[in-house]
């Protein structure tokens, strides 16, 4: 972690090497852009850390926790990457800020050149800052939106027609053609808190404990690990209160012996149906989980860049924690930038055991315990 106290060496001591500060002064790191700023006393000027002018020596570094403190130090800023201004990224943030405030106000959502002229930028530049900033296109922001504030409205309006109109759809007939993939369910469903949406579920072990399979018409809409199936249940009661929920019969057992198939074998091809739900932002990070073969892996930082949006780091690390669907979508197969496993919803030794499985290739041992559905 960069510190953002001021600090001045003595003239006659260099930075330390390691010190997080110089490094970011010396690879013009842009995330260290507002952490702190770099004077160099030779010439008078102070910086932001990712100033393209040539680098300074050490000993003739002064860091500063704000641009005020440097000029009240008697330094003058550079007229290169003028540090005195917001920088680049705070710009684009208040951007994106903005127009995000436009299309949520709007009565329609905007189209790119609507937003372009607001922005005072072409189409293209507003759409890529938008992504980069954001980690979804306009489009897929503003539908999320309007997907949201349909919850919202449905949860608060005296009807559901009241609730389409006030949440931005121009036409009731638009909105009934997508609600299945914006809500999972039908509108009145959905306000009901899933009442009389049939979901069948059993609950049965594997080799890395319990695991509760459910789904709905759709497909397998919950795929959850853990130590007690009370728990597991408790978990999917919670996620739709209101929902009937019946234990699976023998047709069920038979997917549910799929999933743990999956489960035994992590690298094994069970082209399951799957009921995913989530925004955009996260649909998008989930598909590109299921595009990473078994026996890789890839950082979160590579996760990001892989979807076009490699300042969404975390973001991306949020949309791998609330996948639900385990193995499935394999959010396993993501890991630091020096490797080493961080957390995972179901416990990071059960990351590291379907890991060791893709690696060598060969089942485990199946379970004692046969599956069977919650009595």
């Amino acid at each position: 972690m960069i510190t953002t106290t001021a600090t001045e060496a003595p003239a006659t001591e260099a930075i330390a090497a390691d010190d997080p500060r110089w490094t970011a002064l010396r690879t013009r790191d842009p995330r260290a852009d507002g952490a702190f700023f770099y004077a160099v006393r030779t010439t008078g000027v102070y910086c932001r850390p990712s100033c393209g002018a040539r680098a300074p020596r050490s000993e003739n570094v002064v860091f500063y926790a704000t641009a005020v403190e440097a000029e009240r130090a008697g330094f003058r800023p550079c007229r290169r990457c003028q540090p005195e201004r917001p920088s680049l990224a705070a710009r684009r943030a208040d951007l994106v800020a903005d127009l995000c405030r436009f299309i949520g106000a709007a009565a329609r959502v905007p189209t790119l050149d609507e937003l372009a002229r607001r922005a005072r930028l072409s189409p293209h530049h507003v759409h890529r800052v938008f992504r980069d900033v954001t980690g979804v296109t306009p489009r897929a922001y503003a539908a999320a939106h309007r997907a949201r504030s349909l919850r919202d409205e449905l949860g608060r309006s005296d009807s559901v027609t009241t609730a389409i109109y006030n949440a931005g759809y121009q036409s009731a007939g638009r909105f009934y053609e997508e609600s299945h993939r914006v809500l999972g369910m039908t509108p009145t469903k959905y306000r009901d808190g899933g009442r009389d949406a049939v979901i069948r579920f059993a609950v049965g072990a594997c080799s890395l404990g319990s695991i509760l399979v459910a789904a709905t018409t759709r497909g397998v809409c919950a795929i959850l690990l853990g130590g007690d199936p009370n728990r597991l249940v408790r978990d999917l009661q919670d996620r739709f209160p209101q929902a009937e929920l019946i234990g699976g019969d023998a047709k069920f057992e038979r997917l549910v012996a799929r999933v743990v198939g999956l489960v035994e074998r992590p690298g094994s091809r069970q082209n399951l149906p799957l009921d995913v739900r989530g925004t955009a932002f996260q649909q998008r990070v989930w598909q590109a989980l299921r595009e990473i073969p078994p026996g890789r892996t890839l950082s979160y930082t590579e996760l990001a860049g892989r979807i076009g949006s490699p300042r969404s780091v975390r973001a991306v690390a949020r949309a791998c924690a609330a996948n639900t669907l385990a193995v499935a979508i394999p959010c396993h197969r993501v890991v630091r930038t020096d490797g080493e496993l961080s957390g995972y919803r179901w416990g990071v030794e059960r990351k590291r055991a379907l890991l060791d499985r893709e690696a060598a290739g060969r089942p485990p041992p199946l379970p004692e315990q046969p599956t069977g559905k919650l009595p």
